[in-house]
């Protein structure tokens, strides 16, 4: 037997790679560790000289295939050199910032606050664009520089360094096909904006007296005017907010910056609220998921979120307690500027809802503060035109001669086709009907309702099958089903048959149902095999869960031709006039009409023909 110990080993190699292709999404990443490492450094000699302004230049050598990053930060002495720039998962920032052993941290000295590094590796990334590094800085307290040099292999080059200057310069030498970085001050540029526009340092390229990123923007200003929070968030995201939310939340934890209301409106439910992220003005992300209310995928905007976690290859931010806290944050605040909007300026936030009306009403049904919310400013369509939700419920009392349990009665109405045809019928009565031709907007009332228990409310669909419908809203009394004869007769229409006594002048009232129309359809295509089965399964279970039911038509016992039709039996004339008459009403409704339904009717014609002409 026999035992060994041996030292860790790093292929530079290997893991380069491994940053490429698993760590960091994008190539142009080494651009925003560099720039850290050199803000680091600026903060950290800020730290010692409050006066101590500093700047980041960048150049750009398309000769020589340089990308040159130059900082008047704090610098390197030669042992911090040969002790930290070598080594790989730490560094001076992350020793400062609490990371590593308490060997390690004892030898270093300063804040960490305001630094933005952490990791270690950012140095290293840079082989994913070079074949070769070359490091130059001096300490303000050093008698001379030094000169730190490193390929992708294990091998790195130390010597001292004729550098005057106080402060670090990184050069890279491009691999060749990324020399585009050397001659494409357009790609550089980008890439600096993208990630470094709201450091607080300013970042010059290739010597210009213009800086290129923003630096400062009015939403991060310590008490921003609303005005101009709202013209820098146009400028900057290239369209008009319909409302900005600027944020400041000290406890329990930091969160500066402004979210605004972008006009474009997100198709169904589906995507999610994003917003770009800032960790000591350092870009994580443009799109950080999960921040944001799920329910508010219409809300862009930047946040500066000081305490978060980053993840390694810093391009989103750790799932951890911190974050919890900040969505929880984010989400009280956030409904806090809609509730006062909805007490305040009722009309603006309406006109809010308005304009993302089915994002918000689909939302609201898992919701209930949501939902509250809307209660107060979401008007549903109804036959007395546009009304909020308590002004349906207080018009919607029920009807004392009919409703022995039910306090109110809210009608509404599921198909479009019937929109106007149900206005007429509600024209005279001071209930409305609430068109509700939304799946989620139906969904959304009974949820309304729900949200009261200790109020007795019934929410019913306005067709005859309801009870008490015929009786209290038709006028329409002594309702019962056709008997077997007659329902037999009809039963191409494809409707369920009723006989009332109504005072309309009408000898047939049809009512649609919109899921018997869905199922008619499937039905038709399922005959022709045009759906795969996978789907057919999901169409069937459907409708075991909720069956189509039918359309129905009303026929007016009252009214004379009905009268003799039912008199004179199913093999009359008569009865065959009646059977297109309740073909027509459908159809006129909207109905769709079977091939069956097609022959019949043509069988009825000719019957009536014969019978005209005097044929047996």
């Amino acid at each position: 037997m026999w035992t060994r110990q041996i030292p860790f080993r790093v292929d530079i190699a290997g893991v380069i790679e491994i940053m490429g292709s698993s760590l960091y999404s994008r190539m142009d990443t080494p651009i925003r560790e560099l720039i850290q490492n050199a803000h680091d450094a600026i903060m950290r000699r800020r730290n010692r000289d409050l006066t101590f302004k500093g700047r980041i230049d960048i150049r750009q050598d398309a000769e020589q295939g340089t990308v040159t990053f130059s900082d008047d930060g704090i610098g390197l002495s030669p042992q911090d050199a040969e002790q930290y720039l070598g080594t790989l998962g730490i560094g001076i920032t992350g020793l400062l910032k609490g990371r590593g052993s308490e060997e390690q941290r004892t030898q270093v000295h300063g804040d960490g606050q305001h630094l933005i590094g952490q990791f270690g590796i950012g140095l290293f990334s840079a082989f994913m664009l070079a074949d070769r590094l070359v490091v130059e800085s001096r300490r303000e307290d050093c008698p001379e520089g030094v000169r730190w040099e490193a390929g992708p292999g294990t091998e790195i080059t130390l010597s001292s360094s004729d550098q005057t200057r106080v402060g670090t310069t990184v050069t890279l030498f491009l691999k060749p096909q990324f020399k585009v970085m050397a001659e494409s001050v357009d790609i550089l540029e980008s890439a600096i904006k993208e990630f470094a526009d709201f450091l607080t340092l300013p970042i010059h390229l290739n010597g210009s007296a213009a800086r290129v990123n923003v630096i400062n923007v009015a939403w991060f200003e310590p008490t921003p005017d609303p005005e101009s929070v709202e013209l820098a968030l146009a400028n900057y995201f290239n369209e008009s907010p319909l409302d900005v939310i600027p944020i400041r939340v000290e406890k329990p934890v930091s969160i500066a910056g402004a979210l605004y209301i972008s006009p474009q409106r997100t198709p169904g439910f589906a995507d999610e609220a994003t917003v770009a992220v800032t960790v000591r003005r350092m870009v994580i992300s443009r799109r950080v998921r999960d921040l944001l209310p799920p329910w508010a995928t219409f809300l862009r905007g930047v946040l500066e979120l000081e305490d978060s976690t980053p993840t390694a290859s810093r391009e989103d931010l750790v799932r951890d307690e911190r974050f919890r806290m900040l969505r929880s944050s984010l989400d009280e605040f956030i409904y806090g500027h809609f509730e006062k909007l909805a007490d305040e300026q009722p009309s603006r936030l309406e006109a809010i809802v308005n304009w993302h009306r089915y994002t918000l009403a689909g939302a609201a049904l898992s919701e209930p503060r949501l939902r509250q919310l809307l209660r107060k400013v979401y008007r549903f369509k109804t036959s007395q035109g546009p009304l909020l939700f308590e002004e349906i419920l207080q018009r919607s009392l029920a009807d004392a001669l009919h409703e022995s349990d039910a306090e109110y009665v809210i009608w509404y109405n599921a198909d479009r086709r019937q929109e106007r045809y149900l206005d007429d019928v509600f024209a005279n009565n001071s209930t409305p009907c609430v068109h509700a031709c939304r799946s989620f907007e139906e969904s959304l009332l009974a949820s309304m309702i729900a949200d009261d228990p200790a109020q007795s409310t019934d929410l019913r669909q306005a067709t005859p099958s309801s009870p008490n419908f015929a009786e209290s809203v038709m006028g329409m009394t002594d309702v019962e089903d056709a008997d077997e004869a007659w329902s037999d007769f009809f039963r191409s229409t494809g409707a369920k048959v009723l006989l009332a006594s109504f005072p309309h002048g009408l000898p047939v009232v049809a009512f649609l149902n919109e899921r018997y129309e869905l199922a008619q359809t499937f039905e038709e295509l399922r005959k022709e095999g045009d759906i795969p089965q996978g789907f057919q399964r999901l169409i069937d279970a459907h409708f075991r869960q909720a069956p189509a039911g039918k359309n129905e038509v009303i026929l007016n016992r009252d009214h004379r031709l009905v009268q003799r039709a039912l008199r004179n039996g199913s093999r009359s004339p008569l009865a065959s006039v009646l059977r297109l008459l309740v073909l027509n009403s459908l159809t006129a409704a909207g109905a769709g009409r079977s091939k069956e339904a097609s022959q019949i009717q043509m069988e009825d014609l000719d019957w009536i023909a014969d019978a005209l002409w005097g044929q047996n």
